[in-house]
């Protein structure tokens, strides 16, 4: 398949993502749930399961990292996540192409023991990242020059302004749920570690793939200090996940490329990926000690 195929397919595919696709999973419990997700399409985890509930546009699947771990946790689950969210949608309902999500605030009560909260992707532009990343030929660095063309790194900017929604976000969390422990989850490692990339199958330069690399590695570092600042803990899931990216081979890589060889969203984690989240959440909240 040329690069041009390859392009259009994934444009097709992150342009769902930022709609807030279809297919998602019904919040269990009214509100009242010891354990309560909130977060995007990585914490959805779309097309990796079937639907856990309404509406469907939000892809929210029963083999995503909240599922598994409540599973873990031995707790009751309300999972409010959404393809396509952002910190905003958390105070206001987001409307996707099949059906509403009530504001992700809205699940959390006194009684919750337990929040996770996956989101900041889509407040920095991951889906308007991918598209303009894309490069026709494999020289320069073409989407970095666009993003730094002003003179300062846009990406970086807005990381930094990342900063000041989580604090807003995990204050009212903290207030809606006073007695609840609540942990931030960073993002998997969507690019290897080290070295060029793989281009033409996932078609960024190499020299965008070491800046991507960079951003990504900036943007969990806001995270954890958003953390760390506002009496949260900070779930690595980039750590375990080194050596599973875009560029390996089916049945390692647990972030699918732009065509996905297994089902996901394309750049988003397959079934794989959901559970290796779902380890790294349980380590970090120390088990079933994490709703007692």
């Amino acid at each position: 398949m040329g690069v041009r195929s390859v392009l259009s397919c994934l444009i097709t595919g992150v342009l769902l993502l930022g709609a807030g696709g279809v297919a998602s999973a019904a919040p269990a419990g009214g509100g009242t749930s010891p354990y309560v997700a909130l977060g995007d399409s990585y914490t959805a985890s779309p097309l990796t399961g079937t639907n856990a509930g309404p509406p469907p546009g939000c892809f929210r699947s029963v083999n995503n990292y909240p599922h598994l771990s409540a599973t873990a946790f031995g707790a009751q689950l309300t999972d409010v996540s959404c393809s396509g969210a952002t910190t905003k949608e958390f105070g206001t309902a987001q409307t996707t192409d099949a059906g509403v999500n009530p504001p992700q605030y809205s699940a959390l009560a006194r009684t919750t023991k337990l929040v996770t909260v996956g989101i900041g992707g889509n407040d920095i532009g991951f889906s308007e990242i991918v598209r303009t990343c894309l490069s026709a030929t494999p020289f320069g660095s073409p989407c970095k020059d666009h993003y730094t063309a002003g003179g300062t790194d846009e990406l970086r900017a807005r990381i930094n302004a990342l900063g000041g929604k989580l604090a807003t976000v995990l204050k009212e969390v903290h207030r809606r749920s006073p007695n609840a422990r609540v942990a931030l989850v960073g993002y998997p490692s969507v690019l290897p570690a080290s070295g060029p990339g793989c281009y033409p199958a996932v078609p960024i330069t190499p020299g965008d793939v070491d800046y991507l690399r960079g951003v990504l590695t900036d943007l969990n570092t806001r995270i954890r200090h958003s953390a760390d600042a506002g009496s949260a803990t900070y779930v690595d899931t980039a750590t375990s996940t080194v050596g599973h990216d875009v560029c390996q081979a089916p049945g390692t890589k647990w972030i699918e490329g732009l065509i996905p060889t297994a089902p996901a969203f394309p750049v988003h984690p397959n079934a794989q990926g959901s559970a290796a989240l779902s380890r790294a959440v349980v380590a970090a909240l120390g088990g079933s000690a994490a709703v007692s």
